[in-house]
């Protein structure tokens, strides 16, 4: 099956700022960044498992 990529237009690449380069497109339910210029990638992870990874530590599991 086909990944469906689309570009962003006027947007610029946060590393070479090249426009109109970057394209988005989603991989294993991850949001994906790319630039086609220099190969940049940005994943983006759904917004409950930035919520989860956030905070202090409380304990550590160890399991006997």
């Amino acid at each position: 099956m086909a990944i469906k990529k689309r570009f962003i237009a006027g947007a610029r690449c946060p590393e070479c700022q090249e426009q109109d380069s970057v394209m988005l497109y989603s991989e294993s339910g991850v949001e994906v960044m790319e630039c086609v210029a220099c190969g940049y990638r940005k994943h983006q992870a759904p917004e409950p498992a930035e919520k989860q990874a956030s905070g202090e530590v409380i304990g550590v599991f160890k399991p006997e």
